[in-house]
């Protein structure tokens, strides 16, 4: 998803009032509000690809998915996300009772936009890793068959890159595999 910085400055809670109240998702990074655009059409298809094959492995078990309107916080810098995957195994912790911000994501998912994928790989990724439940990162490319997954080892990061449709994901903390071919199931990279 794109998204633009505004020069609006707010605290954590004034930015949670704020955002039950908006029209559009903005994320907030340490005091700064940055308003998500639309996501593009294989951006999309994407995402609810990955999370329909998450969904059909997770069902009966411990852990659950949600779309990228579930809010995720990090503690650490006071900032605030919406991944295009979350998947929280056991009990999910939130913010607060209106249960919309989750604290605990297990597994986070982004689906890579040409206007964030640098963010999404670096500033992003560096809050996240501030999550103790966070166990692994995934990053997606639109453009290409490209899937970049994290795994968490102690205090480091292991990352497996796959390249093609015949590749399989294994995702150990959430016991799934997730296909290459099913996640770009109907994308077409001519357009």
């Amino acid at each position: 998803m794109a998204s633009t910085a505004a020069q609006t400055y707010l605290t954590p809670e004034e930015y949670l009032t704020w955002e039950r109240k908006a029209e559009f998702k903005s994320e907030y990074l340490s005091g700064e509000i940055i308003a998500m655009s639309g996501a593009s059409y294989r951006h999309t298809l994407i995402g609810a690809n990955t999370i329909t094959e998450i969904n059909i492995q997770l069902r009966g078990g411990a852990c659950t998915v949600h779309t990228s309107d579930m809010r995720v916080k990090t503690h650490a810098t006071d900032s605030y996300f919406y991944p295009d995957v979350v998947v929280v195994c056991g009990e999910p912790h939130f913010e607060d009772d209106v249960f919309d911000t989750l604290l605990n994501p297990t597994l986070l998912v982004e689906v890579l936009s040409p206007s964030t994928a640098t963010y999404d790989r670096g500033e992003k990724f560096e809050h996240y890793k501030q999550l103790a439940s966070l166990k692994e990162y995934i990053l997606i490319s639109q453009d290409r068959v490209y899937v970049e997954h994290y795994l968490r080892h102690g205090m480091q990061w292991i990352l497996t890159e796959s390249r093609s449709l015949e590749d399989v994901l294994t995702l150990p903390s959430i016991e799934c595999r997730l296909s290459l071919r099913n996640i770009y199931a109907h994308v077409n990279f001519e357009d």
